[in-house]
């Protein structure tokens, strides 16, 4: 019992050392083998940084006004995590709209210059994260703990059930058909719960949200790409966030 105990507090470690720039207080051992074994924790890492984000969003608001905070708050979460989804938005877009060639796009994406697709795209999910959660006013504080556990636990259906597209691996390709469907199971459950507890009756239109829009752009890089990358998954991750908020406020 303490072994698996340790084992997933360590798997757990793997996932916030990928998914974020946050300092762990341990070191975590066998980080590669464990890596393609930490997706499930994803959500969890997705509460650690909503968390950073609601604390921020309540210091602005104190200090300033609901639009500062929202702007604080999806700032600070930007720096939690080195901008790590909004690259992969980013490169996702220039490779989507620079080429209808799929080798091509994919080049595209690895390309680490930011193009005009790339730059209105991420404008726009930016801006639209601050309106929204502006919009929520004392709600999005939950709005944030729950947003980025939802988006997080979004990308776990890709990773199961989606191919790789790239056949030289990439960021995602240790995860790529490693979520066991218990392990996914789980997720789901514990993220709907906690989403629940959060949002009462609104989780059920703000995961629909979620659901609608991951599903839709999944089968545009499925048409598109032949399945999922690393840039596609943080896409993934940041429309799915950007969809619940809109589905709170409303």
């Amino acid at each position: 019992m303490r072994e698996r105990l340790f084992g997933a507090a360590h798997d757990a470690g793997a996932a916030v050392v990928f998914l974020t720039r946050l300092p762990l207080p341990w070191h975590v051992p066998d980080f590669d083998a464990r890596l393609g074994r930490s997706a499930p924790w994803f959500p969890l890492v997705g509460v650690l940084v909503g968390a950073i984000g609601a604390l921020v969003w309540w210091i602005g608001i104190t200090l300033w006004n609901p639009a500062i905070g929202a702007l604080l708050a999806v700032a600070a979460t930007v720096l939690a995590t080195g901008a790590f989804h909004e690259d992969g938005l980013a490169d996702s877009f220039d490779g989507l709209g620079g080429s209808a060639e799929r080798e091509r796009a994919l080049a595209i994406m690895k390309d680490s210059r930011l193009g005009a697709y790339g730059a209105v795209a991420l404008m726009l999910v930016l801006a639209g994260r601050v309106l929204a959660l502006t919009a929520l006013g004392g709600a999005a504080a939950a709005a944030l703990v729950g947003g980025h556990a939802l988006a997080r636990c979004a990308t776990l259906p890709l990773l199961r059930w989606l191919p790789y597209a790239r056949a030289d691996g990439g960021t995602g390709q240790p995860f790529a058909g490693g979520v066991s469907l218990p392990a996914l199971s789980s997720a789901v459950i514990a993220t709907f719960v906690l989403t629940w507890i959060l949002w009462g009756g609104a989780a059920l239109a703000a995961w629909a949200a979620c659901a609608a829009v991951v599903l839709v752009f999944a089968g545009w890089c499925r048409r598109r790409l032949g399945g999922i990358t690393g840039d596609t998954l943080g896409a993934s991750n940041q429309l799915a966030e950007l969809a619940v908020y809109l589905a709170l406020a409303i």
